[in-house]
């Protein structure tokens, strides 16, 4: 099994001279267009841009896509005169003044979910993983719930939202909980219960597709992907991939164990749902509930632990070296925690805004 990959980034349109948000009127869009065709797309906030990979081989060539399109997208945004940034959320612009794209599909979720919706100003990373069979495919998305917290802890990038410091090293899944068919999904016996679900939501009118169940991981419902949806955006391509190669190798570790007629253990959604509370809390400065041991751990100890855990499967995917990107987010801070450090070295939330601006091109 190859376990290709997908990366989706949404990206911040930033003026430079206010630092808040703008709406860039598609022209980013339309003139990506001309180099990377249909990689860039709208979002229901005229300040933001979506890129995604094309299918990715291995995480070096994930790496390769993700770099030329966040150059790209800099490239072009700063030739029209604004910038882009990588955080879960803005620091201080408010959702209420930022323009709807005006799109079909927003003008219908705008109807149905009011104000819920317009104040979805929030920006992530979503990973795709390539399982070809969908019972495959169920059975390792029912097991990575329970890893979703710790990956999580290390995306967290939102300390901010409308100028304010919120106490949450990730403060955008609160943001997003209040759609309806959001976080930690429920365990599914089968695929066939799992299809019977998504029927009955759209025989009952509740959703007219299943792209409109945003869980933190789901079975996409076009590609024969795991999507893992739970992350913050990180401030650098260095941290997405690493995260990215992580994720990739919990899954092909959990079907590598399945294939050994062995299985991780399975938890209640609201259990591994009080770990991924205390992971927008805290980052890896906070602890996770060991529920085996029934005790709290440091998420410092659980993370090398975790990458014990797949450490058979990494030379096979060749991602060891992305390894090395975990511990160095380990040493140095979240995205949150340096965001953090600017603002109490300087007071200054407009500071924050370019570090995350200097930071989303590093290294490109």
């Amino acid at each position: 099994m190859q376990f290709t990959l997908g990366i989706e980034e949404e990206y911040q349109v930033i003026d430079p001279t206010s630092r808040g948000l703008i709406s860039h009127d598609q022209k980013i869009i339309r003139e990506a267009e001309k180099v990377m065709a249909n990689q860039a797309t709208p979002e229901m906030h005229e300040a933001m841009v979506e890129v995604g990979t094309k299918i990715c081989r291995d995480i070096n060539d994930a790496r390769e896509q993700v770099t030329y399109l966040r150059k790209s997208i800099s490239d072009i945004s700063t030739s029209l005169g604004y910038r882009i940034g990588a955080a879960g959320c803005h620091p201080f612009s408010h959702w209420a003044d930022q323009p709807i794209t005006p799109k079909e599909r927003y003008r219908i979720l705008i109807d149905e979910l009011q104000d819920i919706a317009r104040s979805n100003l929030i920006f992530g990373l979503h990973v795709h993983v390539g399982i070809e069979d969908k019972s495959m495919a169920l059975h390792i998305a029912n097991s990575i719930r329970y890893f979703l917290p710790h990956v999580y802890a290390l995306s967290t990038n939102s300390p901010f939202w409308e100028g304010r410091n919120t106490g949450f090293k990730s403060f955008r899944p609160k943001v997003f909980d209040k759609f309806p068919r959001t976080g930690i999904p429920d365990y599914f016996e089968s695929i066939s219960e799992y299809n019977d679900y998504i029927n009955l939501l759209i025989k009952t009118g509740c959703i007219d597709e299943a792209t409109k169940i945003w869980w933190d991981v789901r079975l996409h419902p076009v590609y024969s992907t795991i999507e893992v949806r739970i992350c913050d955006i990180p401030l650098t391509v260095d941290e997405t991939i690493a995260i990215a190669a992580l994720i990739q190798a919990i899954v092909a570790k959990l079907v590598k164990l399945r294939q050994s007629n062995m299985n991780f253990i399975s938890y209640k959604r609201s259990l591994i749902a009080e770990n991924k509370w205390r992971a927008g809390r805290h980052g890896i400065d906070g602890k996770l509930i060991d529920f085996g041991q029934e005790k709290q751990v440091p998420v410092k100890e659980l993370i090398p632990e975790l990458i014990d855990f797949v450490d058979d499967v990494l030379d096979e995917l060749g991602s060891r070296h992305e390894m090395e990107g975990i511990f160095k987010i380990l040493e140095n801070g979240t995205g949150a925690d340096r965001q953090l450090k600017v603002f109490k070295d300087t007071g200054s939330i407009t500071d924050v805004v370019d570090f995350i601006i200097k930071e989303t091109v590093h290294g490109l």
